[in-house]
């Protein structure tokens, strides 16, 4: 009686399990960084800021950033001789976005908003005016001018991996007032801290230097 042996391969019925493409934490690292373009303005203008930067990386593609700043401006008008003076903080909150189609290169792509916001004092003062009939000196002083501006910014920029944990990127923002107190009696205010000259809208620029922890 001849016995055939048969083999048979083991049969498996389960559904394979999915594979998840994008598998990195959720919580990638934080960024501390500083902006260099607010300084430079010191050396052009009569005002300017300095500024600091957290940024919380989660997967990648999304950044909460908060930032802080002191803004400061001394000028004197040449026409008028009026001398405007303040020094105070800032602050912004908000989000970037990371537009890159490769979410985990070392290049990126942003777009985002910011909420900004400021409470400050300036000081104007003019050295008189002669009066034409009483040759006296009329004086012009006005000290701790309470202001408040709240403002909202949308920008794109971009940045990259230098070496290490070092990322330098660059931004352009486009800023916009939402609503502002200036005092009644001097009037518009000059200088806004972290916002620039008191216009209702316009353009800002950062340059950063960021070390990734």
């Amino acid at each position: 009686m001849n016995t055939h042996a048969r083999n048979f391969a083991p049969s498996d019925n389960r559904t394979p399990a999915p594979v998840n493409e994008d598998s990195i934490p959720f919580f990638r690292n934080i960024a501390v960084g500083v902006d260099i373009v607010g300084p430079l303005w010191f050396q052009f203008y009569d005002y300017g800021e300095y500024e600091a930067s957290l940024r919380v990386n989660l997967k990648d593609r999304y950044f909460p950033v908060v930032e802080l700043g002191i803004g400061k401006a001394h000028v004197e008008d040449d026409a008028t001789r009026i001398t405007y003076k303040t020094t105070a903080p800032y602050a912004k909150v908000g989000m970037d976005f990371n537009i890159m189609k490769n979410k985990h290169d070392i290049y990126r792509l942003y777009a985002g908003f910011r909420y900004a916001f400021t409470t400050f004092k300036y000081e104007i003062d003019h050295p008189g005016v002669i009066d034409p009939v009483w040759r006296n000196v009329a004086q012009y002083h006005a000290k701790d001018v309470k202001c408040n501006c709240h403002w909202a910014e949308l920008g794109i920029g971009v940045d990259a991996k230098i070496w290490g944990p070092l990322r330098l990127g660059w931004s352009v923002r486009y800023r916009r007032r939402l609503f502002h107190k200036d005092d009644e009696e001097v009037g518009k205010t000059w200088y806004v801290p972290g916002f620039g000259k008191a216009d209702n809208s316009g353009f800002g620029a950062n340059f950063n230097i960021a070390f990734e922890l």
